[in-house]
């Protein structure tokens, strides 16, 4: 695809990141061009995978969930990496996971309702798994910074 992202396309992708919800109508009137354009816009965005989608952003802490931890995962080798990826996708607390360098094979955050639980998804569930050699866990104490990188 020869399309290149110009200063409108990232215009109209620095006000959807602020509210996602933002009609294409009013983001047209703003940027005065046609809701069509708008549509048009975002569609090519999307195919070239530079939209990845749009979602709903859920406060885990008003659902229960109140502990964010951070997980290192040593594999026993490195080979069994996408077969401990598929595993661990069956863990609906892991919800983010990155192949990694450094001293960990992959390091995973997990969201839990308490410490209790936490120790439940280690030792019942995350470590269960074979070819998990050993896991570190690392517990948030607060989120100081989340933010989508910035479009200029």
């Amino acid at each position: 695809m020869n399309y290149e992202i110009d200063n409108l396309d990232k215009q109209i992708l620095r006000l959807l990141m602020q509210d996602v919800t933002r009609a294409y109508t009013d983001i047209a009137k703003e940027l005065h061009v046609s809701g069509g354009t708008i549509h048009v816009r975002m569609k090519k965005l999307t195919e070239m995978g530079v939209v990845k989608g749009a979602q709903l952003l859920i406060n885990p802490s008003a659902v229960g969930f109140d502990i964010c931890a951070f997980i290192g995962v040593f594999l026993e080798k490195g080979s069994e990496y996408k077969e401990t990826v598929e595993k661990m996708r069956a863990i609906p607390e892991i919800v983010e996971l990155h192949y990694t360098t450094g001293a960990y094979s992959m390091f995973a955050k997990i969201i839990c309702r308490d410490t209790k639980h936490l120790r439940e998804v280690l030792n019942e569930k995350l470590q269960s798994i074979e070819g998990v050699q050993r896991t570190e866990t690392l517990i948030s104490l607060e989120e100081s910074i989340n933010r989508q990188i910035e479009i200029e």
